[in-house]
């Protein structure tokens, strides 16, 4: 197998370089399951385990090994596993809140080049998730389009098609069925060969219906929707890489019921770029447009330039990052007090 089939380049190269002289070989994480990896190497697929010592050094989830990931493997004979003694550097990545209460980052995927944000267009629609995902794409550096899907389903498609461009911030927006094959050629140009494309979604918005008919097979389950509300119910239940038979590689994932942000402030303006262009028309450079007088935001709202909802969903983004801001800032200072004051209490021994 051929590793450049599998998006290496000269970049993953040059970072392997050291693994290199130390007699490690580079492979492509499939799946994975409870930390055992299904990995794409040049010697075929093999399964992997994590070495000892990645383990305790990785400082937290997004230390370990995600679908799309690079490794540096120390091969060993089969039926044995091989060991993964190293995470090669990640040139982008899609990343969430994991669930809980704890500040801890969950990775999706891995070096991705393009995320296909996939929303049906019938009841299930909701323009203010596409804003949530377009935000995380940004923040991972990848590439966003939407997609939506299931269009022949669509009695009127135009509405939908007007929405999704008006919340896309510039990103592409694309049509498909991948039931009748509708718009499918046009997001097989994504898929040139070497380049990485995911797909992200909610449950049933028809992922895996357009991963089987790009991979031309039935590789991946699907279910119908419900008829009491368009909605869909999951059958993926992995992440997984796939490579396309006609060249590049697509990686499904499970449908996400929650989508809490661990992103930056230019991640959310990026994809409210909007909403920031009549900002900088405000009197007041700190305006909140909640209000003030001047606010060039709030006239756009009363104007029908800009949709009230768009603008409620750009605070309560920007909310969201400046409360995970402020309690990153508040554990850090915390964790650095507590380090003083162990040192100083060492002195006074």
């Amino acid at each position: 197998m051929l590793l450049e089939s599998l998006g290496w380049n000269c970049w993953f190269e040059e970072n392997f370089e050291t693994h290199a002289r130390a007699g490690l070989v580079p492979g492509r994480v499939l799946t994975e399951a409870n930390e055992i990896y299904r990995v794409a190497s040049s010697q075929g697929e093999v399964w992997a385990e994590l070495s000892g010592g990645l383990r305790y050094r990785a400082a937290g989830r997004e230390d370990l090994p995600a679908v799309g990931d690079w490794l540096a493997l120390q091969s060993v004979p089969p039926p044995s596993r091989s060991i993964v003694r190293a995470v090669l550097p990640r040139r982008t990545r899609i990343a969430r809140k994991a669930a809980g209460e704890r500040e801890e980052l969950q990775l999706i995927a891995a070096n991705v080049d393009t995320v296909w944000i996939v929303s049906s267009a019938n009841r299930d629609w909701n323009p203010r998730r596409i804003e949530r995902y377009l935000t995380v794409v940004r923040d991972g550096g990848a590439e966003p389009v939407v997609v939506l899907s299931k269009v022949d389903l669509a009695e009127d498609l135009a509405p939908y098609v007007a929405e999704a461009e008006a919340v896309a911030g510039g990103a592409a927006v694309l049509t498909a069925s991948g039931k009748t094959g509708e718009g499918v050629a046009a997001l097989e140009r994504f898929l040139a060969p070497g380049r990485t494309v995911a797909l992200l979604g909610s449950s049933g918005v028809g992922k895996s219906t357009l991963v089987n008919r790009l991979l031309g097979e039935d590789r991946q389950a699907v279910r119908e929707i419900r008829a009491s509300d368009d909605r869909g119910r999951q059958a993926t239940t992995r992440r997984e890489l796939f490579a396309v038979p006609a060249g590049g590689l697509l990686l499904d994932t499970p449908g996400m019921r929650e989508l809490a942000l661990m992103t930056d402030a230019a991640a959310v303006e990026e994809v409210f770029d909007d909403v920031e262009a009549l900002a900088e028309r405000c009197r007041f450079r700190d305006c909140q447009h909640q209000g003030e007088p001047g606010c060039a935001v709030a006239g756009a709202v009363a104007g029908g330039e800009l949709a009230a909802e768009r603008l409620e969903s750009y605070q309560k983004l920007q909310r969201e990052e400046s409360f995970r801001s402020d309690r990153d800032r508040f554990g850090a200072n915390y964790a650095e007090k507590k380090r003083w004051h162990a040192f100083h209490k060492k002195l006074q021994k």
